[in-house]
């Protein structure tokens, strides 16, 4: 397992029947978690002393109850700066696990030695742009939401990144990406995150199991003489590791290079175990 243990603003405090509780910065948050299925004695005192709790609804999704929280606060990952705010279905526009890839991604840059173009899809709210960007690369960033875009922006100009060579575009990103085939252009590496289901702006249905792997076959035709290197990620309960490592495996086949995939996890501090959050294959040149 990938485990995202360099944190110092985040913290998962302990786990226990179906939910997390967090430390983001200076807040403590308490959120469900579909993987928690243990039960533990809940003798940390934060667990009574909330800042907000995100209650599920037995009829699906669910919503926030505030005791102490501010419409937004930021926490910090290194040099990078992320402003949060509660939103839609439990999140807070950051993913802290995916803090193990941004390491990744940085060091593959640095090491390159050379310029990189990356192009990032399903960017959300921004924390692989970032992380590609304060290594030194160009950046292209897709999402097909406005408001993530803007949101990946504003954190963008917190981590002093406002100028940095990040192209940030609207957009849809299987659409983006065949328009780029057309146009010859071609990227160094490739980041994506695709969601398990989605709807297009035409009413186009996304299913991740049909959808993905013609999706990376595309985005290897995007790829630089010189590709240095591909991430997926996957949140879909079903979709194991092994399956992202042999779609890149396959798909980059021609590139040589070696393909790995492992569960990503964060440290749980009370148990010392750690909890798993969805997958990550990467591919990557010798």
């Amino acid at each position: 397992m990938w485990i995202a243990d360099h944190w110092k603003d985040y913290e998962v405090i302990d786990c226990s029947n179906g939910e997390k509780l967090e430390r983001w910065g200076r807040y403590i948050l308490l959120r469900p978690d579909p993987q928690v299925i243990w039960k533990t004695q809940k003798t940390d005192k934060r667990w009574r002393n909330l800042n907000a709790h995100y209650h599920r609804s037995a009829k699906g999704g669910g919503e926030w109850e505030f005791f102490d929280l501010p419409q937004q606060w930021e926490i910090h990952y290194g040099a990078l700066t992320f402003h949060l705010k509660p939103f839609s279905f439990k999140h807070t526009g950051l993913f802290p696990e995916q803090a193990v890839n941004w390491d990744w991604i940085m060091e593959k840059i640095k090491k390159a030695g050379r310029p990189v173009k990356v192009l990032n899809l399903f960017a959300y709210t921004g924390g692989a742009t970032l992380a590609a960007a304060k290594a030194g690369a160009q950046v292209t960033h897709v999402d097909a939401s406005k408001g993530m875009v803007g949101w990946a922006k504003e954190n963008a100009a917190a981590s002093h990144l406002a100028d940095a060579p990040v192209r940030w575009l609207v957009d849809d990103c299987m659409k983006f990406a065949e328009r780029e085939i057309r146009r010859g252009n071609t990227y160094d590496a490739v980041i994506m995150d695709p969601p398990s289901y989605g709807r297009g702006p035409k009413g186009e249905i996304w299913k991740i199991e049909d959808a993905v792997f013609p999706l990376i076959q595309s985005c290897c035709r995007l790829l630089s003489k010189q590709p240095l290197f591909f991430l997926v990620n996957s949140y879909t309960t079903g979709l194991q590791p092994a399956v992202l490592a042999y779609m890149l495996g396959t798909a980059l086949k021609q590139y040589g290079g070696i393909a790995d995939a492992q569960e990503i996890g964060l440290p749980v501090t009370a148990s010392g175990l750690v909890l798993p959050c969805g997958a990550s294959g990467r591919w990557e040149t010798i």
